[in-house]
């Protein structure tokens, strides 16, 4: 029986990572995510078909661990998705751009560094780096935030040049996607009124985009925008 093709997912474990790893576990993969802590829910339901390492993205010892851990594993990958991010405020100061910059970009340069030891050998892989579209025009009040997500892809861009022809290199960019359980009816509304179409897409967008590139053998080093035509206000 030949071994089902791997999907690793960072920062896998709720909201859009998470609907991409089911969706993809529908499509035949073998899907594994990572997560800080497992999630209490997960012990009543747990996740169908994904596998969950639990890696934390603060330290570089950290990081080499979940490196270690897939090597030793013999992991063989198809893509890998760099979705783990994380949101922290600017009067947090040096330590806010330091979190940030360890899991936007140390942890995805580290992960790619790893890529000849990671990737199937004999297969075109992708790796996927989920970045944001403040990253393409910044933000006054989210500066070491928007600062990393752009690092993150400069990252993509140069290790697409590098990578090539084997491995396919690129950047997904959303802006709004879903909302948060929490958010008011006015920020609801303000937020959809910054796109042209103006909707809350879901999801599902992110999985299209992801499927995209996979499929696409003749796409690397670009940037996805999935703004919903921001750029167009």
């Amino acid at each position: 029986m030949t071994e089902k093709p791997t999907i690793l997912i960072t920062g896998g474990a709720q909201r859009i990572g998470l609907h991409c790893a089911q969706r993809l576990v529908e499509d035949g993969y073998r899907v594994i995510i990572t997560c800080r802590q497992a999630r209490p829910e997960w012990q009543d339901n747990p996740l169908q078909g994904i596998e969950v390492l639990l890696a934390d993205f603060s330290s570089v010892e950290g990081i080499r661990r979940l490196i270690d851990t897939l090597i030793e594993r013999r992991v063989r990958l198809r893509a890998l998705i760099h979705n783990a991010s994380i949101w922290d405020n600017d009067d947090q100061g040096a330590d806010a751009l330091q979190q940030m910059f360890m899991v936007h970009m140390q942890a995805p340069y580290l992960l790619n560094l790893a890529s000849d030891q990671l990737f199937d050998p004999v297969q075109v892989g992708d790796i996927i780096h989920i970045s944001d579209h403040v990253a393409q025009r910044g933000s006054a009040r989210h500066i070491a935030y928007s600062a990393s997500k752009a690092g993150l892809e400069g990252l993509s861009r140069s290790f697409a040049a590098r990578l090539a022809p084997r491995i396919k290199v690129n950047t997904i960019a959303p802006a709004l996607i879903m909302f948060n359980e929490g958010d008011t009816p006015e920020y609801r509304e303000k937020a959809l009124a910054k796109s042209a179409l103006g909707i809350e897409p879901g999801p599902e967008v992110v999985y299209q985009s992801i499927r995209y590139l996979m499929d696409n053998p003749y796409v690397t080093g670009t940037c996805l925008d999935l703004n919903g035509g921001r750029n167009l206000k």
